[in-house]
């Protein structure tokens, strides 16, 4: 709802009940990403992959719709906590090329370098190919990840990082 006083224009937002006043110029925090649906040559394989990569870590398979366009079903990972995830759904066709126009890698944090180092254990065991073993960032105090490709080529990161500003 948009309310017009004077010059000041002022959106009104409801949320759960909650009303939030953004006057102009002024930024609204996100609340982050909810989910982001991949388009997967082989929606097993990527499945295979993800759960094994993001099970342990409390990404479960959720549910499966229809897409919107009807010809096909995207499989939801969620976190049972945040409801946060990702979707795999079949791409039409093409291949991912690392470095064009798309995502150039994905992040999934987690709590601890324990998990980081399991995680990439289980890629191994799995034959991924893995970009970068785990090691700290050269850049940021604490950051610990790790690399690997996705069946498609995508890269997706594994990473702690204890910030005491959170």
């Amino acid at each position: 709802m948009a309310v017009q006083r004077g010059a000041f224009r002022e959106i009104i937002c409801t949320s759960g009940g909650l009303m939030h006043r953004r006057g102009k110029g002024r930024q609204v925090a996100a609340r982050g990403i909810h989910h982001v649906d991949l388009a997967v040559a082989d929606v097993d394989a990527s499945l295979a992959f993800y759960r094994d990569l993001l099970g342990p870590l409390g990404l479960t398979e959720e549910v499966r719709y229809p897409t919107y366009r009807g010809t096909e079903e995207v499989v939801y990972l969620v976190d049972a906590h945040d409801r946060r995830g990702i979707g795999l759904r079949p791409a039409d066709g093409g291949a991912h090329s690392y470095y064009d126009v798309g995502i150039e890698h994905l992040a999934f944090e987690v709590e601890s370098r324990d998990d980081v180092d399991a995680a990439h254990e289980r890629c191994l065991a799995r034959g991924a190919r893995i970009h970068f073993p785990p090691q700290e960032d050269r850049d940021e105090e604490g950051y610990y990840a790790f690399f690997v490709f996705d069946p498609d080529g995508m890269r997706i990161e594994l990473f702690c990082w204890p910030r005491a500003d959170l």
